[in-house]
Order: structure tokens, then sequence, then C-alpha cells
């Protein structure tokens, strides 16, 4: 039996993808490697992701392990980037914006000790990573070239932040971190605005439940969970999000989805 053929949709991007040891980012991370994107993976896992490498192959996938709100962490991924993939002249023109955590609870029954970590994590983290890819990537078409026909054209450009639906709903059993991802839509739509003119396209994708880890790790009952499952299921996978990406990636440079809401068939709210 023949080993299907990679496709090549991305085959010119060079990507960054963080919390990319389970879940979303791994299914994105995936995704891109399966369209021809050489990527740089972050988490904090570092094993997890060199067993990614070891399976989709290392010359398509490096990491760089670390805490994905740390400057310097951010700017040793984009670093990579440029000069594993982009022979120390194009950095990475495909980044993912995905790390974050959950936390089961309103602003009156949540764990206050996990609140700082959370909001530095969902919140500051996102900030200081859509600001780094955002210079970078404005140094590949000069401002004076924008208004040159085809020039910005020939380079397509993408921040992807995972946002939430809880972002956009407010959720009495997460408002605190549904509160964090209001604040991450506000900036994503503040970014696109600001970059968006210079071409280079800020796309929020707003995920409902999703099956993963997420929900053990935030720390939900699990037979709540359970019960949410059974009636608004089957709820979403890994791959349904992933799929998103690859398809605003793959849009030509003048055209942009900027926002994609995606919710199971069966999900009333949020």
């Amino acid at each position: 039996m023949q080993t299907p053929l990679k496709s090549t949709l991305l085959k010119n991007r060079i990507a960054v993808v963080t919390g990319a040891s389970a879940g979303i980012g791994e299914a994105i991370a995936r995704e891109i490697v399966s369209h021809g994107g050489p990527t740089v993976l972050n988490a904090r896992r570092e094993a997890r992701l060199h067993e990614l490498i070891g399976e989709l192959g290392p010359e398509d996938i490096t990491a760089v392990a670390g805490d994905a709100s740390s400057e310097s962490v951010i700017e040793r991924m984009l670093d990579v980037a440029r000069h594993t993939f982009g022979a120390g002249h194009r950095d990475a023109d495909l980044v993912v914006v995905n790390a974050g955590r959950g936390l089961n609870g309103s602003v009156m029954t949540s764990d206050t000790a996990q609140w700082e970590e959370m909001v530095r994590t969902n919140l500051l983290g996102a900030a200081r990573l859509i600001r780094a890819a955002g210079l970078r990537m404005l140094k590949v078409v000069p401002d004076a070239e924008i208004n040159q026909k085809g020039a910005w054209l020939k380079s397509p450009r993408d921040i992807i932040v995972i946002g939430s639906t809880v972002g956009r709903n407010v959720s009495p059993f997460s408002s605190m971190y549904g509160a964090t991802k209001f604040g991450v839509h506000g900036l994503v739509e503040g970014a696109r605005r600001e970059l968006g003119p210079k071409g280079i396209r800020v796309t929020l994708i707003e995920p409902a439940f999703v099956r993963s880890e997420f929900q053990g790790v935030a720390g939900y009952d699990p037979k709540w969970i359970e019960g949410v499952w059974e009636r608004i299921g089957p709820v979403l996978e890994p791959a349904d999000i992933a799929r998103m990406v690859s398809f605003i990636a793959g849009q030509p440079a003048g055209v942009h989805v900027s926002d994609i809401l995606v919710r199971p068939t069966r999900q009333d709210y949020p």
C-alpha cells in the first residue's frame, strides 16, 4: 500500500504553533505538516514534543520547549523558525497562538490562586506573541510597497488565535476563564484593524466544546462533562479545529477569513 502524498497547500509557509503537545495545538501541528508546512512546536512538555518530531519527521518539525507567555521563549521560537526553516532570512509567516489554560468556576467560585497564571498564559502570552510575530511580519513588505500592485500579495502572512465561544457569550460556569478570552478577542480585533491594512491577516477561531485534556486540567467535574457530552454530542474533536487553520492560511493573500465560530451541531449555548 502506497503512502499518501503530502499536500503542498502550505509548502512555502513557515509555521509556529504554541501549546502543541496535545489537543487542539497538536492537531494543528499535524494539519500544517500534512500540508507541507515546516513547523516549530512549542509547549512545556518537551518529551511529548520530541515524540511528535519522531512521529512526523525531523525534516518538517523542530521544537522549542517552555512557557509560551515568556518573552524569551517567544523570541527563541521565532528565531528557531527563521534559522531552521527560513535559511536565516525568512521569518515565520503562519503563527498560531494556541497555548492557554482553562479554569472551572466564576469570579465568586473559581480558585483565586490560579487567576494570575491563567491571565498571564491566556492574555499576556497571546499579546506578547501577537506583537513579536507582527513586528517581524511587518518587515517582509515595507509600508512603501503596500500600495504597489502585487507587492504584498506574493507573501501571505497569518496570525491565527484560538479563542472560545465563552469569549463571546458569558458562561456562568467558567466566567473567569471566559473573561481572559473576552480580552483575547479584543486584542485580535484590534490587531486585525492595525495589521490588516499592511497585508497581515489576524484571525480568531472560537471553538465551543472540544474533546481534549483541557476539561480535566481546568478542573471541571467529570460527571458534569459527561452529562454535557451526552446532551450535545457528538462534540468537536481537535482535528475539526485544525482544519479551520489550513482553510484560513490556504486562502489567497488578498482574502481574509477573519473570524470562525465553530460548535457541535447540537450545542445551543455558549
